[in-house]
């Protein structure tokens, strides 16, 4: 029996997530004491964060198979396919390997503010003439429209509207590269699934706090912010669990990938985060960002936007955890 429950023990030991180092070091070499970091915790029930400083192709493989997940059926990769040439969105180079691993579908939507993918047809040719193409097949979500997911214990909205196709779909990986945003104030995982699934009319929707479904996407700052959360918990619900997050915390400027021409990075790179919690990873990288000596600017982007009321709102509603147990990837 003693040996049994040895065995029992050792076992659980190994399967079990191994924390990380007192010290982290960033992708750019910057080292950090993990329990500076507000929001990690040793609380075996909080969200697990995986980390990892490496950026490869590799790494980004390794940050999802750590995670455990078995995506089924019909698998929807959502990234933004960025404005241009110059935006800072996620290399084909780098993410190839991991679509192609989960044998997955670039999903998108068109914008609500114009620009070069505000229509079907120049949104994939915005794809192409960014190597997305070369990766996988792209599936405008909204192409023929949208339809309504439901919001539970939302703020502002109680319903979200997604691009149609989002129920072709049996699960997604939801592939991110944070950075900062000239109207959220940081985009992450969360606005990923918000914005980023909304339609051109649900875009509007989120935007304007669920007050209009047309005209501009200008809408007072804090039900924007509080719209945004209950979009992601409208998505995170409707998945059933058929849902993870990536993101990429590189090139951080403090423009999004939605702007054709944004400001080069002032701080350097830090790793890979993975959960299946998307207030978790959002509050991990929020985290890691402010830790850094070198982030002032992306920092006073955040505030000056009152970003942080995002990952409040996603709290209250009720979206996950904004405590996490930051652990190792690959471990």
């Amino acid at each position: 029996m003693k040996r049994l429950l040895s065995l029992t023990i050792a076992l659980l030991l190994l399967c079990a997530p191994s924390v990380l180092a007192e010290t982290l070091v960033t992708n750019g070499g910057d080292s950090l004491d993990t329990a500076s970091l507000p929001h990690n915790t040793e609380d075996a029930s909080a969200p697990v964060v995986y980390f990892i400083s490496d950026i490869s192709p590799e790494a980004l493989v390794k940050a999802y198979e750590a995670l455990g997940a078995e995506l089924p059926g019909k698998v929807g990769v959502k990234m933004s396919t960025g404005e241009s040439t110059h935006s800072n969105y996620l290399r084909p180079e780098l993410i190839a390997g991991l679509i192609h691993l989960v044998n997955g579908t670039i999903v998108e939507c068109n914008t609500a503010y114009g620009g070069s993918r505000a229509s079907t047809a120049m949104h994939r040719q915005q794809a192409k003439d960014n190597g997305l193409l070369d990766v996988a097949e792209l599936d405008i979500l909204d192409e023929e429209g949208s339809m309504e997911l439901p919001v539970e214990g939302g703020k502002r909205i109680r319903a979200d509207y997604v691009g149609s196709h989002f129920a072709n779909y049996d699960s997604f990986l939801v592939l991110t590269h944070f950075k900062g945003h000239a109207m959220a104030g940081f985009g992450g995982a969360i606005k990923n699934i918000s914005i980023g699934f909304g339609s051109s009319m649900g875009k509007v929707w989120i935007h304007s706090g669920g007050t209009r479904q047309s005209g501009s996407i200008w809408g007072e700052q804090d039900p924007f912010l509080e719209a945004m959360a209950d979009a992601a918990k409208a998505v995170h619900t409707a998945m059933g669990g058929n849902i993870v997050y990536i993101s990429v915390l590189n090139r951080l400027s403090v423009d999004c990938d939605c702007d054709g021409y944004p400001a080069e990075p002032d701080m350097h790179d830090i790793g890979i985060l993975a959960s299946t919690d998307p207030l978790a990873i959002d509050q991990a990288a929020i985290d890691l960002i402010y830790a850094m000596p070198d982030s002032g600017s992306l920092v006073q982007r955040i505030e000056s936007r009152n970003g942080l009321h995002t990952l409040e709102a996603g709290e209250q509603n009720g979206l996950g955890s904004r405590h996490y147990q930051l652990v190792a990837a690959g471990k």
